[in-house]
């Protein structure tokens, strides 16, 4: 059984190599309470994340716009090899009740994954979390610090990082991103 497991590991490790993968399944943080989409609504930076193999670019950024109660337009942008490089999506409220737990999709074919707004104060800075199983043997974890500016305090950052592991999601391969001399670019 452990070969077993491991031969299913290795196939599917080329696909998740840039990922941060885990044993066992997704963690269920504690999200937002009393979140409210609209206010959240807006151009957020990127700010720092876990790696993730669909962001290669710099000055990563995402703009939200509200189409229903329950359901947003998402367009995230990239700067890579000096192109402005976009991709839309839609987003949705899963559960009205917890309206902080969005499903995010890049892709008519493809089903909603998780995008949930772990803290926010809507004015300054976003955490974000995203986890998928797979098989239940093992998950893979996105996550991102987000800012309504380019940058944001040191101690916003920690206070941002501990909130992830108070909720036990492992941030120690958490990376800053570039948001250097977008401004001249986009």
């Amino acid at each position: 059984m452990r070969m077993f497991l491991a031969s299913i590991f290795l196939l599917i490790l080329p696909i998740i190599r840039a990922q941060v993968p885990h044993w066992g399944p997704c963690p269920e943080p504690e999200v937002q309470p009393a979140f409210t989409l609209r206010q959240f609504m807006g151009r957020w930076f990127e700010i720092a994340k876990l790696p993730a193999q669909f962001e290669k670019g710099r000055c990563i950024e995402t703009n939200f716009t509200l189409m229903t109660d329950n359901s947003i337009r998402v367009v995230s942008s990239e700067i890579l090899k000096g192109e402005v490089k976009k991709i839309r999506g839609t987003g949705v409220i899963e559960d009205p009740k917890n309206p902080a737990k969005l499903g995010i999709s890049y892709s008519y074919v493809l089903p909603y994954t998780p995008y949930w707004i772990l803290s926010t104060d809507y004015v300054n800075f976003a955490l974000v979390y995203s986890c998928t199983d797979v098989l239940r043997l093992f998950h893979v974890d996105f996550a991102w610090i987000l800012g309504r500016t380019r940058s944001l305090p040191d101690t916003t950052l920690e206070k941002a990082r501990q909130t992830f592991a108070n909720n036990n999601i492992d941030v120690t391969r958490m990376i800053p991103s570039r948001q250097q001399g977008c401004d001249k670019t986009l």
